[in-house]
């Protein structure tokens, strides 16, 4: 029997067109076999060379709309579809790196055939099987090079409509393209519930001995590879192997075929891809055609015995890496990870996502004197995504000893508060707003965790919803940052531009300078973001200030860039500070980011009066300096907290 699957299996569908991807989710989904299956369909948006990758933002947002049209079909058949935009130069890269990148077992093209062409019973003299197809490309130019670049397996379905499959062709020839298509036939005949025929098809003056070989070859290969689905084998003596394979494919719903094994079948450029006679059968037959090519390469073989060899992914890992210069994974991150909170304005899709995926959402409100915005604040998010819709499950204040009736007015409106001092006070405590959003973890129980600042005076659900959606409907996102406009008032006028001056003047040339991998971070100081509790608890936090730059620098650092996403959440109206507190606040900031440098590059940059701030005060004739300390502690990731695990453990086993 053939090796066990490893799971789960994952599947990749690029989708030039989703509105016909109806045929391959359910194609797709019969494959899968139910076995832990992932499915991501892939949109591709291509970039002309000479203009920025990251211009294809916009080109990105409106493919990922289309994308979620796929997300139905996935109902239709029981099938969870993850959905992810490429941004590339040229769609087969897009399709190899995304290939690559996400491990996948298996890609799935669709293909509508060439131009003009239709279904033939055509048994003519077979002159096009020297040259069957003398147009450049055999499929396409993209499919064409996926299939010689591959990482992973490939299957390419000729569409032709797939309705009640009560019966599957598999033509073989031996080798593991002919292993890949009886594994492929027998998952999609145990979901449709079908037969499988395996046909064989030899010479017409094959002499009675070497019949009666090529049939316990066959038989064989049947027993073998077969499982327990209702397969037979089918032994047929024809002058022509592509005549022979279509006339018996007009008895059957389905045909799965794999490449040849001979690379001697070359394509009419002279390169090896799926062979002359699958590529013949799947532009000539009448019924749905699933050409699959493994990555295993044959080497010289018989029907009953091929010796094979596993390929390893430095190539493809190769392939990946050529010509990538950092300046290009960032446009390329920034086109195809920026979201716009629009995208997720429809909440009821969000919640059914959430409940799909068995998950839980908290959303932690950090305070400290915010009396005047609270109370709106709780009011538009609790009504809109709790009371009205169910997408977050728990909403806690976590108020930092606010004096003013901060406290008051968040009770009243029915929302849980805690003193950030008073979690985990075996742990001591400090000051500052990281302090509160480490120690919320304890308190706040989601699988996604959610922390928005209060002191915004234009809140809307967009400002929750718009980072939960990149979450909930990509799982290779770990971490979403929220960004936005940001005016500021002048005397008294609000000024459209002019917010995020410690951003602009300090942590942006910082990122640029130091950590350029996050360069196309618009807000990496913006107080709203949300991960996954997995990847949050795992992270260790600065107390103050420094938490944002922080976690930012070491989740890049764990998961990679690709798992961090931003989202565009239009304006924020908030209150802002004066000079002075800005200028501390990026004394610590910066404090926190060679901090993080240092254990990058294991250096030692800050020394004792790294704390020290000289602090230069004005009076009415003269200046002085006073020197303040200014910096954060750093806490460890609170997984390494006993309380906190003991009390996680407890919450899993309530469950």
């Amino acid at each position: 029997m053939p090796a066990r699957r490893r799971a789960p299996y994952r599947i990749l569908l690029p989708l030039a067109n989703p509105r016909t991807a109806r045929e391959l989710v359910r194609i797709a989904a019969g494959i899968g076999g139910g076995r832990g299956t992932r499915i991501t369909a892939l949109g591709i948006v291509e970039v002309p060379d000479g203009v920025s990758l990251s211009d294809g933002a916009i080109q990105a947002r409106s493919a990922r709309r289309l994308l979620q049209r796929v997300l139905d079909f996935g109902d239709e058949e029981r099938v969870e579809i993850d959905t992810r935009v490429r941004i590339s130069r040229l769609a087969a890269d897009g399709v190899i790196e995304a290939a690559t990148e996400e491990g996948t077992d298996l890609v799935i093209f669709g293909w509508g055939g060439p131009a003009g062409s239709a279904p033939s019973t055509d048994l003519a003299p077979d002159a096009d099987e020297m040259n069957p197809l003398p147009a450049p490309a055999v499929f396409s130019p993209t499919i064409d090079a996926v299939v010689r670049e591959s990482p992973c397996d490939i299957a390419v379905v000729k569409q032709r409509g797939v309705g009640q499959v009560r019966s599957i062709l598999v033509p073989v020839r031996g080798g593991p393209h002919a292993e890949l298509a009886m594994r492929v036939s027998r998952d999609l005949g145990k979901r449709f519930g079908a037969s499988v025929m395996v046909l064989h098809v030899v010479p017409n003056e094959i002499s009675q001995r070497a019949l009666h070989r090529q049939q316990v070859a066959l038989d064989r290969f049947v027993a073998d590879h077969g499982g327990e689905r209702r397969v037979t084998g089918k032994l047929v003596a024809a002058a022509s192997v592509r005549r022979a394979i279509i006339r018996e494919a007009a008895r059957h719903d389905l045909v799965v075929m794999g490449a040849s094994a001979q690379p001697s079948n070359a394509a009419p450029d002279g390169r090896f891809l799926f062979g002359i006679v699958a590529e013949a059968v799947a532009t000539r037959a009448a019924r749905t055609v699933i050409v699959v090519k493994t990555k295993q390469q044959p080497g010289l073989a018989t029907f009953d015995q091929l010796a094979t060899a596993e390929e390893s992914f430095a190539a493809a890992d190769a392939y990946v890496a050529q010509g990538q210069s950092l300046a290009t994974r960032v446009d390329r991150w920034f086109a195809e990870n920026s979201f716009h909170a629009r995208e997720f304005a429809e909440v009821a899709k969000l919640v059914d996502l959430k409940r799909r995926q068995g998950l839980t959402v908290s959303l932690g409100l950090p305070t400290l004197n915010e009396e005047q915005t609270i109370g709106l604040v709780i009011r538009r998010i609790k009504s809109a995504l709790m009371d009205r819709v169910p997408l977050i499950d728990q909403i806690v204040v976590i108020d930092s000893d606010s004096t003013d009736r901060t406290r008051e007015i968040a009770a009243e409106h029915g929302v849980p508060v805690v003193i950030h001092s008073q979690i985990l006070p075996e742990m001591g405590s400090f000051v500052g707003k990281g302090e509160a959003l480490w120690k919320s973890l304890h308190v706040l129980d989601g699988d996604i965790v959610a922390w928005v600042d209060t002191d915004i005076r234009n809140i809307q659900p967009r400002f929750v919803y718009g980072l939960l959606g990149p979450l909930l409907r990509e799982s290779r996102i770990g971490y979403v940052k929220g960004y936005y406009r940001r005016p500021i008032r002048d005397g008294g006028v609000l000024v459209p531009e002019g917010g995020g001056r410690v951003t602009e003047l300090m942590a942006r040339p910082l990122i640029n300078l130091f950590f350029p991998e996050l360069s196309g971070m618009i807000q990496p100081l913006s107080g709203e973001y949300a991960g996954r509790r997995a990847l949050l608890e795992s992270m260790p936090f600065f107390t103050g200030y420094g938490v944002e730059i922080g976690l930012l620098i070491d989740i890049l650092e764990a998961v990679g860039l690709s798992a961090i996403a931003q989202v565009d959440l239009e304006r924020r109206v908030h209150r802002n500070q004066s000079l002075p507190n800005l200028s501390r606040m990026s004394f610590t900031i910066l404090q926190a980011a060679v901090r993080k440098l240092e254990e990058r590059h294991r250096l030692e940059l800050l020394t004792e009066v790294g704390r020290g701030m000289k602090v230069i005060n004005q009076g009415a004739d003269q200046f002085n300096l006073q020197v303040l300390e200014i910096g954060d502690e750093l806490r460890p990731p609170i997984h390494s907290v006993p309380a906190y695990l003991e009390r996680r453990l407890g919450l899993r086993s309530d469950r």
